[in-house]
Parts: C-alpha cells; sequence; structure tokens
C-alpha cells in the first residue's frame, strides 16, 4: 500500500460526505470538500511521480476516484435541481458506455494494456469539475450565472467528444483482434 494510494482511498471515503453536503442544500461546505478532493488528487500523483510509488493499483484507483465523486455529484446536483438533468444523463451515460466497452474488450480477448486515456478524456474532466465548482459557488458567481448553460452544454460536448475517441480507439482494437 502506497502513500498515493491511501490518499486516493480517503478521497474516495470523502465521496459519501461531499454527497451529504449536497442533499442538504450546503453548497459551499461540499465546495470545501471537492477542493480537498482536488488538492489531494494533484498531491496523490506528485507524490507517485516524485517519490516513485507509482502502481498498478493506483492507475486503477485514481481516475476510479475522479469518476466516483464526479458521478455522485452530478446525480445529486441533478435531483436537487442544481443542474438540467440532461447534463447528468450525458455524463454518466458516458461512463457506463466506456466501462461496458472495456468489459466487452476484456471478454473478447483485448489486451486492456493497449488501451490508453483518449486526449479529450482530461479536457472533459476538467470541464466536468468546472462545471461542479461553478455550481457550487453559484452564490459567489451571481454575475456569471448567465453562461451557464454554455458551460453546460460545453461539458456535454467535450464529454461526447471522448466518448466518441474512446469508441474509435476501441474499434481500431477490435479491428486489429479480428484480423489476427
Amino acid at each position: 500500500m502506497t502513500i498515493p494510494n491511501i490518499i486516493t482511498m480517503i478521497r474516495i471515503l470523502l465521496t459519501p460526505v461531499f454527497v451529504i453536503y449536497l442533499i442538504n442544500d450546503r453548497l459551499i461546505a461540499g465546495l470545501i470538500i471537492l477542493i480537498i478532493c482536488g488538492i489531494s488528487d494533484g498531491l496523490d500523483g506528485f507524490i507517485a511521480r516524485v517519490f516513485n510509488q507509482k502502481s498498478r493499483l493506483g492507475s486503477y484507483l485514481d481516475p476510479l476516484a475522479d469518476k466516483i465523486t464526479l458521478v455522485s455529484a452530478f446525480v445529486a446536483l441533478a435531483i436537487r435541481g442544481f443542474v438540467p438533468s440532461w447534463l447528468s444523463v450525458v455524463v454518466i451515460s458516458r461512463d457506463v458506455m466506456i466501462l461496458i466497452g472495456v468489459v466487452i474488450l476484456y471478454l473478447t480477448g483485448v489486451v486492456l494494456n493497449n488501451i490508453k486515456p483518449v486526449a479529450s478524456s482530461k479536457i472533459t474532466t476538467c470541464f466536468q469539475f468546472i462545471t461542479v465548482i461553478a455550481v457550487l459557488a453559484s452564490e459567489y458567481l451571481v454575475s456569471f450565472k448567465d453562461y451557464y448553460p454554455y458551460l453546460y452544454y460545453a461539458t456535454a460536448v467535450f464529454t461526447i467528444i471522448s466518448f466518441l475517441q474512446y469508441l474509435y480507439q476501441w474499434s481500431k482494437l477490435m479491428v486489429g483482434k479480428v484480423e489476427k
């Protein structure tokens, strides 16, 4: 067990606390937890690289922690009416379809080590986090509220683009598998 993995697990354990704050309309407290999660995300990656503590478990846990936090945030915020439900459906559907795609690749014998994060995936995660942060901080960003719909559309577009890039990558892997 490495220090980065412990930090990542703490981040995962903070998610229920984060959701409880969102459910109870304590958006600033939720924002503080989200900021702590963001800082810990950067910290675990920094420690893993600088102190040579990268691990296979960490390579799975880190993106999983992001997904758990973001999916939980979008579900809770949509239920509370803070984000459009269609945006939550787009975000969650992408992650579910990616999971299904990975399972299909695994079941068909495709070596999963060949799957790399697509370029737009980091941008997507960034837009999703920015959207959640903007919503949680909306009390302090009142003058920007007119721009929120544009942020929602941009987040949806990058979310869809990243899924399509994964789909393209997987189709190339499957074609290579069929040709062998």
